[in-house]
């Protein structure tokens, strides 16, 4: 049964911050240059090198603030709610975090997921993104499911890029959310429930400076 950002067990893990700054990731990594925890980094740039040649990771978000995250939440449950008219408030929670983590919880406010797919390089060095199923961000209205990772109807170029993300980076110990198969994370609560850590690495970072 999957597990959501919402879920209460993700709630109880305590957090131990490692105080590891946010890094600025390379262009040739994250053209946007995301921002994230140190260790994270490294893991991504591993993970990179482990491709096979003429593919590259492509990460299109790292940390994100406290205000933004909010906003996603608040938009996202406005939706659901004309979708489901009469949902409580802890269904509407619970859907929500489908898509986007509550804020308490959520990884990417600090700075220990990232939003990333894979791109083709070999005919083009600032890399052609390829198909995987669904557009990253893809709800799961949008994509009638699809973006779940674990999805069975999509091609089977895509299901095997999919495959081949989750061997670069679960190697690296990173995390997929699944039901968006472009979420990954590590250091965060739902990494360590996951993981059976005793405590995630990283909470919340206020401020978005890179080290």
């Amino acid at each position: 049964m999957t597990i959501l950002l919402a879920d209460p067990r993700v709630r109880a893990v305590p957090v131990v911050e490692s105080g590891e700054p946010l890094v600025r990731l390379g262009a040739d990594l994250s053209p946007a240059g995301a921002l994230v925890r140190r260790g994270l980094a490294e893991r991504l740039v591993r993970a990179d090198a482990a491709l096979p040649a003429g593919l590259r990771l492509r990460v299109l978000e790292g940390h994100r603030s406290a205000a933004d995250q909010q906003a996603i939440i608040t938009a996202y449950a406005a939706e659901l709610a004309v979708l489901h008219p009469g949902l409580g408030a802890a269904h509407l929670e619970r859907l929500t975090s489908r898509f986007v983590a509550p804020l308490d919880v959520a990884p990417h406010v600090a700075g220990a997921a990232v939003d990333l797919t894979l791109v083709d390089t070999s005919s083009d060095p600032a890399g052609v993104e390829l198909d995987l199923g669904t557009p990253v961000d893809a709800t799961p209205e949008q994509s009638g499911g699809r973006c779940f990772t674990a999805a069975a109807d999509i091609p089977a170029a895509a299901r095997a890029r999919r495959d081949l993300l989750a061997r670069v980076l679960g190697d690296e110990g990173l995390v997929n959310y699944p039901t968006e198969w472009w979420h990954w994370s590590h250091g965060d609560r739902y990494w360590a429930l996951l993981t059976g850590a005793d405590h995630a690495l990283h909470g919340p970072v206020a401020e978005a400076v890179a080290a």
